[in-house]
């Protein structure tokens, strides 16, 4: 889950241009969604109360929940459109511990198809999204109408809601059920806090592929790492055969990394590993799966039994400054468009 700034609440501006990068947008008015009292707020706007940061899983719950359906009815909202969607990894920074599936049973396959960037839900699969991330149950996403509205969740129940109009209605609502939606210039979530939103990235087009079957043919085959959320990747050992249909079935607005091929030479592979810090192990089963494990020193006892059949491993570093791909891209929409506002 994201930590949100908690800075204090001010009156929200009007709607006004500003740049995104490649466009001109329509400044939101932004309410900060929360039931903790503004009074309990110092002179830095910071909550000084008695806080309770979990989800009662109760009414309280249910009034974020209804809270966010009115400032939707009242926007004009149907459909909400799931951004930059990750689930929980390695490191998990929740109040509570991650549930198994991420919060996610019910809502997608096991496979999470249908979770991904740029993916549009129903408001009442939005709704439950914003349930699981009061939850922190492991799943995290920007849920947004493009220019017209967005709900951004962060740590200890703060919700955040930005909408074209503003909204009196669904504030009144909120505040009835024991909220306070208090207006302020921005939220802490929004994507042009974030530097690499106004980086450009690699499209994996036409030229990214024909590069990448040049790579093979001098390699033979590669690791394709196909970053289809945030903290979740799925692995491919293609060779030129398998190029096109490894393409065809990518995530939409997959993060790609190309590594070398893995090694058949196991014993080797795992003898070499570094002495100390985390790394992912890259593995092959008989059966052609490959998966990955990330694991520090103290584990290291331990690999012989884990991927015990192993017939080809590939040691990354788990540290990003330190993690460098032979090619990377960012898969764009099917008009070739590369509307990804991660980087690879």
């Amino acid at each position: 889950m994201k930590a949100p700034t908690a800075g204090p609440g001010s009156q929200a501006s009007p709607p006004e241009a500003y740049p995104t990068g490649d466009r001109t947008a329509t400044r939101l008015h932004v309410h900060r969604v929360t039931k903790y009292d503004p009074a309990d707020r110092n002179e830095h706007g910071h909550h000084v109360g008695p806080d309770d940061v979990y989800s009662d899983h109760g009414p309280v719950e249910a009034a974020y929940l209804a809270s966010v359906a009115a400032f939707a009815e009242e926007a004009g909202i149907t459909h909400l459109t799931i951004r930059e969607p990750e689930v929980s990894g390695f490191v998990n920074f929740g109040a509570d511990p991650p549930v198994d599936g991420h919060g996610l049973a019910g809502l997608f396959p096991p496979d999470l198809t249908g979770y991904h960037d740029g993916a549009q839900v129903p408001m009442a699969v939005a709704l439950e999204l914003v349930r699981v991330m009061l939850r922190d149950n492991g799943a995290w996403c920007r849920l947004e109408a493009e220019d017209q509205f967005f709900v951004h969740v962060g740590y200890d129940q703060y919700v955040y809601v930005g909408s074209a109009s503003s909204c009196p209605h669904a504030v009144t609502l909120t505040h009835q059920r024991g909220l306070f939606a208090e207006p302020i210039d921005q939220s802490p979530y929004d994507p042009q806090l974030d530097e690499d939103r106004f980086r450009t990235a690699t499209p994996a087009d036409d030229a990214f592929w024909a590069e990448l079957n040049a790579l093979i043919s001098q390699q033979g085959a590669v690791v394709l790492e196909e970053g289809y959320l945030s903290n979740a990747s799925r692995w491919h050992r293609i060779t030129l055969d398998e190029v096109v249909p490894t393409r065809t079935r990518l995530t939409p607005r997959a993060r790609l990394r190309i590594w070398p091929d893995l090694s058949t030479d196991v014993d080797a592979t795992l003898a070499d590993l570094p002495h100390e810090g985390f790394v992912e192990i890259v593995w092959q089963d008989p059966q052609g799966h490959i998966t990955s494990l990330t694991v520090d020193e103290s584990k290291y006892p331990a690999l012989p039994a884990m991927p015990a059949e192993a017939r080809a491993v590939l040691i990354l570093s788990s540290y990003q400054d330190e993690r460098t791909p032979l090619m990377a891209a960012v898969m764009p929409d099917p008009d070739g468009v590369l509307r990804a506002r991660w980087m690879p």
